[in-house]
């Protein structure tokens, strides 16, 4: 009943991923949510951010984010990071994840999208067919209808990690 909402991998963070082995295995694509998956909840791109898109590009990745968040908010995010991006991305609609992918001409086979909602990010990107790593949120801060979807999504992530031990087995 829950799996359209269960993510590929589920992590302790963003900057706990072994990129190197993605590459390695033929992902040639990332997409990235903002908020709560690279920085915390509306704080400019850090030096870690910029750090790791700098490490991805020399790695051979090409890069995207998308967020629902508005023009003011991502292109200067994205400018830092050197990337491209899609704002007001109406996720979890496909369209813009569709969209980031002709952006950085990969496809759903060698794409991966990296977010921290399973409502939004992982839900959208898992219709689009494009492989999921849900990440723990970075920070506390959230506005208040995110707050209230966590609490969902803790039932969704107790059948999840359910499922995963059941494999385990």
């Amino acid at each position: 009943m829950f799996k359209t909402f269960y993510p590929g991998e589920y992590l302790n963070s963003t900057y706990l991923i072994d990129f190197n082995r993605l590459f390695i295995d033929g992902y040639r694509g990332l997409i990235f949510d903002i908020d709560n998956t690279l920085v915390e909840h509306g704080v400019a791109a850090d030096q870690r951010a910029i750090k790791l898109f700098a490490n991805l590009r020399k790695i051979g990745f090409n890069t995207c984010l998308i967020s629902n968040n508005q023009e003011p908010r991502v292109k200067p995010f994205a400018d830092e990071l050197r990337t491209m991006y899609v704002s007001n991305a109406h996720k979890p609609s496909t369209v813009n994840y569709i969209r980031a992918m002709k952006l950085m001409n990969t496809d759903k086979k060698n794409t991966i999208f990296i977010g921290d909602q399973i409502f939004t990010d992982v839900w959208g990107a898992n219709r689009a067919g494009i492989r999921t790593i849900l990440v723990m949120p970075i920070g506390k801060k959230e506005e208040i209808q995110i707050v209230l979807k966590r609490y969902l999504e803790r039932i969704i992530l107790y059948f999840y990690k359910r499922s995963i031990r059941g494999r385990k087995a």
